[in-house]
């Protein structure tokens, strides 16, 4: 059994990145499912499948690199928030990530979106990850 099933699907997105994998299989859940859809919308992965043929099913992620460069879009994937230490951000302290370059995506009451988003939404929530 896994104790964090956000930072197992993490560093799985981390060590496909540092490998050079194009697709990453990973064990679905339904925060797994909307933190893939957030990384889809903002422009960091390239596309996703879910696979639910299976009791649990999987979501396969096909990572994005630059075609020039071969450099991958997410740079830097790190879990803020943990099992034993939960934090948590309301409207006027929403983290920023790298200045506004970068993304934290919030478990919030309406959903998983990104602390842009919560802030126009005027919701707070528990700050998931830091992507850029």
């Amino acid at each position: 059994m896994n104790t964090d099933p956000i930072a197992d699907f993490l560093t799985r997105v981390r060590n496909a990145i540092k490998a050079n994998h194009r697709v990453v299989e990973i064990p679905a859940s339904n925060i797994k499912k909307e933190i893939t859809k957030v990384l889809y919308h903002k422009g960091y992965i390239q596309s996703y499948r879910f696979d639910d043929s299976s009791v649990q099913g999987t979501i396969k992620i096909a990572l994005k690199y630059n075609p020039a460069t071969k450099m991958p879009a997410i740079t830097k994937l790190e879990r803020v928030s943990s099992p034993g230490l939960r934090k948590y951000a309301d409207v006027e302290n929403m983290p920023r990530v790298l200045s506004g370059l970068g993304i934290a995506i919030l478990s919030t009451s309406k959903g998983v979106m990104t602390e842009k988003e919560a802030k126009a939404q005027n919701v707070g929530g528990e700050v998931l990850c830091h992507v850029y």
